[in-house]
């Protein structure tokens, strides 16, 4: 990973999609400064793209509610975006409403096994709104297992024939093919007519956990916050550029560069 400092040419760069929790957030809260760099991003004429695996009840919000453009949620499982002067919040999701269904049904008692194999974890406290995966705590509102657990949990997910990915707090699981790269792809082309592969170059991405990586493997301008050290060894891809701050301080240092201030 190179100093946040190399990244080439940065004003060129039209858009920033990130992760949220330990990206976006510090310790769990958005601070003031972080919002207000994600503000001036947006006021600038950049697209923002929140790219999370926090839940649709959260994506709801954050699409109506915060300066973005759109946001993807669930690790891939949909897009949502605000029409501001037709005031309506417009859903696209992967599944179809019978397959969401159908998932949703299987995951009570695939949280059950988790909870008994995995002491210490807990079924997250967002999952109530979810539509699409099972979230297991590790980190957030439990007392912080070690990244062996968290594994551990993700081994039992794929067991059910779930996709597992660990984020720097939770295990998310779902059935379906699609990640948050996939999702990514649809929603810059569906929404803002842009190929990924012919706009790598005009984007960039931020995060800091192994849910991240695809992210980091495709985008030529990816970046890590100086957190994502927590991670090492246990990345399928690094980031190309790590911040120098960390969590929500390392999101406002890359925007100051983008916006030629860094």
């Amino acid at each position: 990973m190179k100093p946040l400092a190399e990244l080439r040419d940065p004003r060129r760069i039209r858009g920033l999609l990130f992760d949220i929790d330990d990206t976006l957030t510090t310790e769990g809260r958005l601070t003031a400064h972080a919002y207000a760099a994600m503000e001036r991003l947006k006021g600038a004429g950049k697209l923002v793209l929140p790219i999370t695996g926090r839940p649709a009840g959260w994506c709801d919000h954050i699409a109506r509610m915060w300066p973005v453009d759109a946001v993807v949620g669930e690790n891939g499982a949909f897009y949502f975006w605000h029409d501001t002067s037709a005031r309506r919040l417009h859903k696209r999701y992967v599944d179809s409403d019978e397959a969401r269904a159908r998932h949703r049904a299987r995951f009570e008692a695939i949280a059950r096994r988790i909870v008994a194999e995995v002491p210490g974890c807990a079924v997250a406290s967002d999952q109530a709104y979810r539509e699409n995966d099972l979230a297991i705590d590790y980190c957030e509102d439990v007392a912080p297992l070690p990244l062996e657990a968290a594994e551990r949990i993700a081994g039992l997910m794929r067991d059910e024939g779930l996709n597992a990915k660990i984020s720097s707090i939770h295990v998310n699981g779902w059935f379906g093919r699609y990640d948050k790269l996939a999702t990514t792809r649809l929603l810059l082309e569906e929404r803002f007519g842009l190929r990924l592969d012919a706009a790598n170059a005009e984007l960039a991405f931020l995060g800091d956990s192994p849910n991240d990586a695809p992210m980091f493997e495709f985008f030529d301008n990816s970046v890590g916050v100086a957190n994502v050290a927590r991670f090492a060894g246990r990345l399928a891809a690094l980031p190309k550029y790590v911040t120098h701050a960390a969590a929500g301080a390392g999101f406002a240092e890359l925007v100051s560069l983008l916006l030629g201030h860094g």
